[in-house]
């Protein structure tokens, strides 16, 4: 696959897989909302974590479904 044809190709998700890029946005606004509000200064970490894996994963399940061009 070409990369210049990555923004043209189309996948399709279940909810469950939807779930996990839903939880990876989730915590990016919460890590952004975090620098600009104290209360959830405390869950840099932990947030960090969470964000992470879920990215790695959305990151994984896509290119996976790309080769099966689903």
């Amino acid at each position: 696959m070409n990369i210049i044809n990555i923004a043209k190709a189309r996948t399709t998700w279940s909810n469950a897989e939807f779930i996990i890029f839903k939880l990876s946005i989730t915590c990016a606004y919460l890590i952004i909302g975090a620098y600009f509000h104290a209360l959830f200064s405390n869950y840099y970490i932990p947030l960090f974590i969470v964000f992470g894996i879920s990215l790695v994963w959305t990151v994984s399940l896509w290119l996976k479904k790309m080769k099966q061009g689903v």
